[in-house]
């Protein structure tokens, strides 16, 4: 009955909060219920743990032909799932993971156990989720999994004092001078994003740095690191069975929990504009807009909305901006995705005397896609290249460890075979729909960062809110 109570709350889950699942009725969802229910039979005949699994909290990928064995704990947390108040406690969890649990009492007899079979454990926080992995030789995975589960569920919180000293410094780095930030990644969101969640910076604070203790760190990994909020991910040369029954051992005593939540992201309803004046020998420019959240139709389209702009040195952005223009040494493109919204945005440095001029040919960029779309030219190469990622991973457990359990635990693409088709099915009409999208004012944000004359900054602003 447990099993079908929690299959209950995840359809009513999945009614209110996907999009594509409120779109459907009871005749249009037949066609994909069935087309799941052959895939679900097709996995179970062929023995294919992994694909079985998918849906659940614990994943195992046979690998026969790699040499290690990956260890992937992904779980939502991060500033999206964070009160204002205890901004930045995600990260600094993440830190204390590697000070000493119940059996191994200090950083350095937890360090040197890790190292001794073979590998080192890694965590990272991110905007709205978190991960622990390791990798190790095969020999040494019966004994690993022991010490991962142990960080996961056991850490002792020990030597807080000394560990905000190291995070207060990581504060400091994106710090100017006078204390003020002037770090362009958390800018750019906390202006697209404001006051909501997901325009906080990863680390936090000071004054909340300094207000973190024991009991705190406590009560967050007991919301936090729990069954309902975490997919293990392990990929390597290993016995699916073997290692499913080895999980349910060492993790045993973790409870279900409860899933956080993140609130609803308000409408932005006009372009924004932020300069920082900074001194440095460039200016640095980042346009961000509003783009879709993990679940969204154009989600797909938008990936490879992406690709078309950067996806190497002869992809439209490097090539225009850099070897045609020669504006800048380097410039980028990013998206990301999350539960209550998204961010795509453009990256570029430049001296400071041709900023405004950067900032035109970026918006000539984004506008001739919006309205034009990719070319087929494009379209095929972004493909072939998708494709070889794709193969590539087959022979890598640590990417697809990461990709496999960051899939379940977004629902994105529960298995790779299904994000490829995703992808792959995306048409040039997509991508010019997704640009469509995403390039409007309305959703646009403009960070400038550097060291500009008056008349200039003025200049570089009506620039950037003349954007149509």
């Amino acid at each position: 009955m447990e099993a079908i109570d929690r299959l209950d709350e995840l359809t009513r889950r999945l009614r209110r909060e996907c999009p594509w699942d409120r779109e459907q009725d009871e005749r249009s969802i037949v066609p994909h219920t069935v087309e799941e229910a052959y895939e679900l039979a097709d996995a179970a005949n062929s023995g294919d743990d992994a694909k079985l699994l998918a849906g659940g909290d614990a994943l195992v990928v046979p690998m026969p032909a790699v040499h290690r064995v990956v260890i992937n704990a992904q779980l939502r947390t991060g500033p999206a799932y964070e009160p204002v108040a205890d901004n930045g406690i995600s990260h600094f969890l993440e830190h204390m993971l590697y000070r000493g649990t119940k059996r191994h009492a200090s950083a350095h007899d937890q360090a040197d156990a890790f190292e001794s079979l073979g590998g080192t454990l890694g965590a990272s926080t991110y905007v709205d989720h978190g991960s622990m992995a390791i990798a190790v030789p095969v020999e040494s995975f019966s004994r690993t999994l022991p010490l991962f589960a142990e960080v996961y569920q056991e850490p002792l919180f020990n030597d807080i004092d000394t560990e905000k000293g190291i995070v207060s410094e990581e504060i400091l780095e994106s710090l100017d001078d006078d204390g003020d930030p002037v770090g362009a990644d958390e800018l750019i969101r906390t202006l697209c994003f404001g006051d909501h969640p997901l325009g906080r910076p990863i680390v936090g604070t000071a004054d909340n740095l300094e207000a973190v203790d024991r009991d705190k760190l406590a009560r967050y990994h007991g919301n936090l690191y729990v069954g309902h909020n975490t997919v293990i991910c392990i990929a390597g040369p290993v016995d699916p069975h073997a290692v499913l029954d080895a999980l349910a051992h060492e993790f045993r005593g973790v409870r279900p929990g409860e899933l956080p939540t993140t609130p609803p992201l308000g409408e932005q309803r006009e372009p924004r504009f932020r300069y920082i004046d900074h001194a440095g020998s460039q200016t640095e420019l980042r346009i961000g807009f509003r783009a879709p959240p993990d679940l969204h139709p154009l989600e797909p389209a938008t990936d490879l909305l992406l690709r078309v702009l950067d996806d190497g040195m002869s992809t439209r952005l490097y090539h225009r901006i850099c070897d045609e223009k020669g504006l800048c040494y380097d410039v980028s493109a990013g998206y990301e995705a999350y539960v209550a919204g998204g961010i795509f945005d453009l990256a570029a440095e430049a001296t400071h005397e041709r900023a405004e001029e950067l900032l035109a040919e970026l918006f000539t960029l984004v506008r001739d896609l919006r309205d034009h779309g990719p070319t087929d030219t494009e379209l095929d190469k972004i493909r072939a290249r998708l494709g070889w990622h794709f193969e590539s991973m087959l022979d890598d457990p640590a990417e697809m460890a990461s990709f496999m359990a960051t899939g379940i635990l977004t629902q994105v693409a529960p298995h790779l075979a299904e994000r490829r088709a995703q992808l792959m099915s995306v048409s040039k009409e997509d991508v010019r729909r997704a640009a469509e999208h995403v390039f409007v004012a309305s959703g646009m944000s403009v960070l400038v960062v550097g060291s500009l004359r008056k008349k200039e900054r003025k200049a570089i602003e009506r620039a950037a809110l003349g954007f149509r």
